[in-house]
Parts: structure tokens; C-alpha cells; sequence
């Protein structure tokens, strides 16, 4: 882990999941000479989100080949097992859902003594009062502004609820005067980067394919790599 790179205010993270599967390595190579860092591991488990696009194994091939911070979003209905994997892969940070996990607090405990980041994700409908006795504890708490999955209903937007979990969520962090970082997911936009990134509401942002288009990847991601060093310097 890098932990110069966790220091900085704003991180836009493609997610692997909208790369060219067949390519990853190469892929990660054109985030890399964008001079973005960080790069976003979903893993599914076919039941909890009912989708599972990628292995293990490549998550452990690719955190071989490539320098950037992978962190994870571990998306699965019995996430002892998954962690552990992506432990052994050598991720800097897992966030769980905490839907699904019956100890909370121990799994936390457990993440962070193998000298791992470590923070929850919510749901859309998820409230924040889950995080009343744990939030101390998390290097990073995952908003996901979509609900899991393909979209149940076609064109699924972000919850019209979503300004104002995210900016409750700021608050929540400010008032007990920590450095949980918080990640947004789900239709992210470069608006949406340049709005809550700004506001300091929001630290890092999982590109998808809002961000990145497949017929230009190249100025995709420099014009995200702009973004965020543009952000970085504002929040100086």
C-alpha cells in the first residue's frame, strides 16, 4: 500500500468491471499512464448482486502486473471468504456490505490486522444510523447511489435521495472529526466528480461507464486524471 496516495483528497478509480475483460493487463496500463492510482475491484457472487463478472484469480493476476491501488467492493451475501481471497491478492482496502455481514465490528478488526484499509458499503435504501458504533473504525464508508445489479428497472437513475445521503454522511464524518473517506458508486459522472469532490462531500469515485467511453479510453481517462488533479488543487 502507498500511503502517499491515500493522503489526497480526490481519487477517480475506473472500474474494472467496465474494462475490456479480455485485456485487463493492457488496461490497467492505460489507467496508469493517464496518471490515475487507483483502480475499483467489484466482486460478485452471483446471489447478493446477480451479476459475477470476474474471478479471483484475475484480481490476484492483475494486482501482480500493475502499480496502482487496488481497492475493493466486496458485493456477496458471505464475505469471510471472498476477504481472505483478496487478502492473499494483496488489495490496499476492502469495503464489505453491511447488509451481509453478521460482526460488523469484528470483520473491521479482522481487515485492519492484516494491515488492510478497511470500511463498509450501503445499499441505496440503507440508513446511515447503521454506521452510529462503527463509523470510528472505517478507513472508508461506500455509498451506492444505484441499487446492486443490473438495474431492476431500465435506465435506473441515482436515488433521488442520493445529494442528501451523501451530504449526511459528510457531515456525520466532520462532526466526529475523522478521515473516513467516502466513495461513491453508481452512474457516476464527471459532474457528479466535479459537484461532490469540490464540495469535499466526497473522496473517491468509481468510473464506470458514464466517465469512460469505450471508442476513446485514452481521452477518457486524461480527461479524468485533469479532473481529479484539478479538484486536488482546489482542496489544497
Amino acid at each position: 500500500m502507498k500511503e502517499n496516495v491515500w493522503k489526497k483528497s480526490c481519487h477517480i478509480s475506473p472500474s474494472m468491471i467496465t474494462l475490456d475483460m479480455c485485456n485487463l493487463e493492457q488496461q490497467c496500463r492505460l489507467i496508469e499512464e493517464a496518471g490515475l492510482e487507483m483502480i475499483h475491484v467489484d466482486i460478485l457472487d452471483g446471489h447478493f448482486s446477480p451479476s459475477m463478472p470476474l474471478g479471483l484469480d484475475t484480481v490476484k493476476q492483475i494486482a501482480k502486473k500493475t502499480n496502482l491501488e487496488l481497492e475493493a467492493h466486496v458485493m456477496v451475501k458471505d464475505p469471510q471468504f471472498f476477504i481472505d481471497e483478496l487478502i492473499e491478492a494483496g488489495v490496499s482496502q476492502i469495503v464489505f456490505h453491511i447488509e451481509t455481514c453478521d460482526h460488523v465490528d469484528g470483520m473491521l478488526n479482522y481487515i485492519h490486522s492484516k494491515g488492510i484499509r478497511a470500511g463498509v458499503a450501503l445499499k441505496p435504501s440503507t440508513p446511515l444510523y447503521e454506521l452510529e458504533y462503527i463509523l470510528d473504525k472505517c478507513d472508508a464508508v461506500l455509498l451506492m447511489l444505484i441499487n446492486p445489479g443490473f438495474a431492476q428497472v431500465k435506465g435506473e437513475a441515482q436515488t433521488p435521495y442520493s445529494a442528501r445521503k451523501i451530504r449526511d454522511l459528510h457531515e456525520m464524518i466532520q462532526s466526529r472529526g475523522l478521515n473516513t473517506k467516502v466513495i461513491l458508486d453508481g452512474r457516476i459522472s464527471p459532474e457528479n466528480i466535479r459537484t461532490y469532490g469540490t464540495s469535499g462531500e466526497a473522496n473517491i469515485f468509481v468510473a464506470g461507464s458514464t466517465c469512460i467511453s469505450k471508442e476513446d479510453q485514452t481521452g477518457s481517462l486524461n480527461s479524468l486524471k485533469n479532473l481529479e488533479d484539478e479538484i486536488n488543487g482546489i482542496l489544497q
